[in-house]
């Protein structure tokens, strides 16, 4: 029987690049480049899809506007554009995973654990968060489409000059101190275990539209560093320079754990070990320099 055919958009990226890898040995894999499929041409993404024909597209391309984004501009306009551009042929392909983020239910309304039905509460004012909770709204009404909500998500081949975790083991590697500008809780997931949550959807039907991809429990920043350096086996300081609990970043998992019972997320520690053991074997790919200033 031949492998299943799937899209996989900006498959350079940190997300798009592990899925790949952890997918290509069951699927068949494509993967092209901006030169090769510039997802902002509405004609050439109908010519790939229609030349291709995938059995389903997991949409990963994003235009970035974190405060290290070499150019933010126009953000809301190509994320919305590459979005519409693939579902606007829908018909050329089977189905389609959107991975949005918790910046759908709007920063300036976070609260412990939100449940997918706290989706539309209130409109995300920031250009990140309102152009992936456009594309949400949109995706709701359609039946080829499962969106996933992914808040923090970690591993190897992210931004380590200012993603927390990876920026503090390479601070460690380099005999720095952690650093963090204010200790909050997040929801955070292994890169892994997204691959597999992701690797289920294309070959199962979701009961639902969309599902939040968090493990059972936030976790303080604090403790992330903790673990960190006591992985390290160094006697390094962490420093935070505002006081008190930043407004938490989580949400509920109970209709993740409800479609895939028994998910076996990778327990916190192992993963950080796991990453250090990448970034210990990576050393030459890290700039001490870009380490010394946060950004």
């Amino acid at each position: 029987m031949a492998s299943m055919r799937v899209l996989v958009t900006g498959g350079t990226g940190f997300i798009g690049k592990n899925l790949v890898e952890q997918l290509a040995s069951d699927f068949d894999i494509l993967a092209p480049r901006h030169a090769e499929l510039d997802l902002l041409d509405e004609r050439a993404v109908a010519e790939f899809l229609n030349s291709h024909r995938p059995d389903a597209v997991v949409h990963c391309a994003t235009k970035p506007g974190h405060r290290n984004s070499k150019d933010p501009t126009g953000l809301l306009d190509a994320n919305t554009r590459m979005f519409f551009n693939l579902t606007g042929r829908k018909d050329l392909f089977g189905r389609l995973i959107l991975l949005t983020s918790g910046l759908v239910y709007d920063q300036r309304h976070y609260r412990p654990k939100m449940a997918e039905n706290y989706f539309d509460t209130h409109v995300p004012v920031d250009e990140t968060g309102y152009s992936k909770y456009l594309c949400a709204r949109y995706a709701a009404q359609l039946d080829n489409v499962v969106e996933l909500r992914p808040f923090g998500v970690f591993g190897k081949y992210e931004d380590w000059e200012i993603r927390f975790i990876s920026n503090a083991i390479c601070k460690t590697l380099f005999d720095l101190p952690v650093t963090l500008r204010q200790n909050r809780r997040f929801d955070y997931i292994f890169v892994d275990d997204l691959a597999k949550v992701i690797r289920h959807f294309l070959v199962a039907d979701g009961t639902r539209g969309a599902y939040n991809v968090t493990p059972d429990e936030a976790v303080e920043l604090k403790t992330l560093a903790e673990v960190v350096v006591r992985i390290s086996g160094k006697d390094l300081p962490i420093r935070i320079a505002q006081p008190g609990l930043g407004v938490e970043y989580s949400g509920d998992n109970a209709l993740i754990k409800a479609e895939v019972p028994g998910f076996p997320f990778t327990p916190l520690e192992s993963a950080v070990r796991s990453l250090y053991d990448w970034y210990t074997e990576h050393r030459h790919l890290i700039r001490r320099d870009l380490l010394l200033v946060d950004k």
